[in-house]
């Protein structure tokens, strides 16, 4: 399968889960507020999907909401089915994104280094 087709069904699926998920659990005890979805990646015979997923909050509420996400994949495939038509629906994993954190992580190691500014530097 071309990698386009492959890029463009991500972007779709990851559109449409993160339309879903606010919808499908709206009445539940499950914050979707907090979710982000970053990212999907299918496999090459768009069978199988990772989700990665963004959470804000402390470790132990990113974990259950991880296990609260993969224990009703399946409501959120079935509603998924129903707005993108493919030959198989891909069944979707997810897993927690960190890239986010790990990115502020940098940025806040960064901002305490002590880089002088160029017009302190004299002109050789």
């Amino acid at each position: 399968m071309s990698s386009a087709r492959i890029i463009r069904v991500n972007e779709l699926l990851k559109r449409e889960i993160a339309v879903d998920i606010p919808r499908l659990f709206a009445n539940s005890n499950f914050d979707t507020s907090a979710v982000t979805i970053t990212a999907v990646e299918t496999g090459s015979d768009l069978r199988d999907a990772t989700v990665y997923v963004s959470i804000f909050g402390h470790e132990e509420e990113r974990a259950g909401m991880i296990r609260f996400l993969n224990r009703h994949h399946s409501e959120i495939q079935a509603r998924m089915s129903k707005h993108v038509i493919l030959k198989y629906t891909p069944r979707l994993y997810f897993k927690l994104d960190d890239s986010i954190e790990s990115g502020d992580r940098v940025l806040g190691i960064l901002s305490q280094l002590d880089i002088p500014d160029d017009k302190d530097t004299p002109d050789a």
